[in-house]
């Protein structure tokens, strides 16, 4: 026998093996059941494994560690905690004030995501650091936080010490921190909610894959419509307000008073109006006393002239004392603030924001108002 012959024979020889292997293969049951069931053991792995996202790649030297919270003189809502002790977690540290504005326009929108994500790994938390020395009182905070709805935590950095770790200069500032401890975002004042949520999402997403198991999140409310308006949002176009937050105590001040007398501190002056009033100055009337961070009313009554350009208008103020608010030579009518009665009259009473007036257009409106009650303190104009 030749060599092509005897490779043909040796061939023919493995097809018939192999053929009667297959049948005792297929028509023994055991083995038939063993091979089943460790093939649905790998279709059940593949699919499981499909359901967890990859671990993503992310270079995490280009960021910075959170700084741990520092020198908190108060937990106002919650158990004393660490930072570290939330890592695994994504969290959102937002510096605030309560008597801020700008801080209050951003709360319905961290109630919403705290709502949405606190049950997916989302843990935010609020730094209130004071702006003005009544905002260090836990009373008050505490009073805010409830007027607001806060139930996330809310931690009280009255001597700067967070502030500080994180260099800090604004409010509102928010800090998104992975689950890694790495700020991965900040952004500066109002806005981008959008974006941040986004990113809530993306950081969320992270984390799930880093945890290695799939975690659904919340997408019951669309993106846009939850960003736009959660319950409780103010609509404010920053673009057409065009006079700036105004100050009235003499370390604050960013303009002179329009009074001829201006500022002298810590000292009572008695300011009188002059004949023309400008735009977006401060004009008094009345006996006032010059503090560091207001000004106060030692005199029974005193008057506060303004021409501004907004929609709405706001004083941060104290003390125990009636204010009548007009506008445009007549009383407020269906433009009055949320904290002005029918009556046309706010109470003032604890330190805190009062909204005056707010119309439905954007525009420019001389506001005069009258206080009735020595000792009222007024710390500054916002608008909106």
């Amino acid at each position: 026998m030749n060599r092509d012959n005897a490779s043909a024979l040796a061939v023919g020889i493995s097809v018939v093996v192999l053929i009667a292997g297959f049948g005792f293969y297929f028509n023994n049951p055991q083995l038939n059941k063993n091979t089943k069931e460790s093939t649905e053991s790998a279709k059940d792995i593949v699919s499981a494994s499909a359901n967890v996202p990859t671990k993503l790649p992310v270079d995490k030297s280009q960021f910075k560690r959170a700084p741990e919270l520092t020198d908190i003189s108060n937990y106002i809502n919650s158990p004393p905690f660490k930072l570290a002790s939330l890592k695994g977690k994504v969290v959102l540290i937002d510096f605030w004030t309560y008597s801020c504005i700008n801080c209050i326009r951003t709360i319905p929108y961290l109630n919403s995501w705290n709502e949405k994500y606190a049950d997916q790994g989302l843990v935010i938390v609020g730094v209130h650091t004071p702006e003005f020395q009544f905002e260090k009182n836990p009373a008050n905070v505490q009073a805010a936080v409830e007027k607001f709805g806060i139930k996330y935590p809310v931690v009280q950095d009255n001597d700067y010490g967070t502030w500080l770790a994180y260099q800090n200069h604004y409010w509102p500032h928010k800090y998104l921190v992975d689950d890694e401890g790495f700020i991965r975002y900040d952004h500066i004042g109002e806005g981008n909610y959008a974006d941040t949520e986004k990113l809530i999402q993306s950081l969320l997403q992270e984390r799930t894959a880093n945890l290695g198991r799939n975690m659904t999140i919340n997408t019951s409310s669309s993106l846009p419509s939850v960003a736009a308006n959660p319950r409780g949002a103010q609509s404010v176009d920053l673009g057409r307000i065009n006079t700036p937050e105004l100050y009235f105590g003499y370390n604050y001040a960013r303009t002179n008073l329009g009074n001829s007398e201006g500022f002298v501190p810590d000292k009572v002056v008695g300011y009188s109006l002059p004949g023309d009033i400008k735009p977006n100055a401060i004009y008094l009337s009345g006996d006032w006393l010059n503090n560091s961070d207001n000004m106060e009313l030692k005199s029974p009554t005193g008057k506060i002239v303004l021409e501004y350009s907004a929609k709405s208008v706001n004083i941060v103020a104290g003390g125990t004392s009636k204010v009548s608010v007009s506008e445009d030579g007549h009383v407020i009518g269906s433009d009055r603030g949320a904290d002005v009665g029918t009556d046309n009259i706010a109470n003032i009473s604890n330190q805190r924001l009062y909204n005056l007036a707010t119309h439905g257009d954007y525009g420019s409106h001389k506001l005069v108002i009258d206080v009735e009650g020595e000792g009222f303190q007024i710390y500054t104009f916002t608008f909106g």
